[in-house]
């Protein structure tokens, strides 16, 4: 395999933040509190691997490799997924609100993304944005349907906030690497995004009756490939077919 250079990285950052995330909302296929629920998260599974595979397929080009080999042959440390998308899915109530904080940035990304200088990156990003759309609003609605809910449901999305609050920070981590693509025009200043997430989440905790976190903490090391133990975990479900069967083609 070729040695990655800047863009192929980049492009392979975005793709593991989909296959990682795509493969938690799978888990609750056939999981899911309702049939409406189950239906839409192996949609939205879906959405995700396919954002996943356009974006290996596009590194595989650059790094003379195969999509395959990329999603399963590397292991948890060659993984720069953000460390948000790996958690466990918990309950519903912590997989929504992880999924309303990344559907947030993800609209407001890929809606800039659609501009980069990279036109293989931007026709990704405009059939990625489409997506966004949907899946912002859906978990939105379920945001304030669960916040807004009963006394259980209320007490679970604001632990499932107190969880995740400091993982919100990673997203908007720009490093070396991101600001000398940004500077190409190809890649997207992270850090500008996070007003207007701020925001974002204001209005819908203030409808769905949550409130934010008092304490603030941050993790990050996830673009560094620092991963917590429940990648690895996951790596060993997601690979176990395609490891044992080298080679194998469908």
């Amino acid at each position: 395999m070729t040695e990655p250079d800047n863009l192929s990285t980049y492009v392979l950052r975005l793709a593991d933040d989909a296959m990682v995330l795509g493969q938690r909302i799978s888990e609750w296929t056939s999981n899911s509190p309702n049939l409406e629920e189950d239906i839409a998260n192996s949609n939205v599974a879906l959405d995700y691997l396919g954002r996943a595979r356009m974006l290996y397929a596009y590194a595989a080009t650059m790094l003379n490799t195969t999509e395959d080999d990329l999603a399963f042959m590397r292991d948890a440390r060659q993984y720069t997924n953000l460390l948000m998308h790996e958690l466990p899915k918990g309950d519903y109530a912590f997989s929504t609100v992880r999924q309303f904080f990344i559907d947030s940035f993800d609209v407001l990304y890929f809606e800039q993304l659609i501009h980069s200088g990279d036109a293989q990156l931007a026709a990704i990003a405009a059939k990625t944005f489409k997506e966004c759309q949907y899946h912002v609003r859906r978990s939105r609605d379920l945001m304030v349907r669960l916040g807004d809910g009963t006394d259980e449901s209320n007490s679970r999305m604001q632990t499932a906030l107190d969880e995740l609050w400091g993982y919100r920070h990673e997203l908007f981590m720009d490093d070396e690497l991101e600001t000398e693509l940004q500077q190409q025009g190809v890649a997207i200043t992270r850090a500008d995004l996070q007003p207007k997430w701020d925001a974002a989440i204001q209005d819908c905790l203030t409808e769905a009756t949550l409130s934010i976190p008092e304490a603030d903490w941050t993790v990050s090391g996830g673009r560094a490939g620092v991963h917590s133990e429940h990648l690895g975990h996951m790596l060993d479900d997601m690979q176990c077919l395609h490891r044992s069967h080298p080679g194998v083609t469908w």
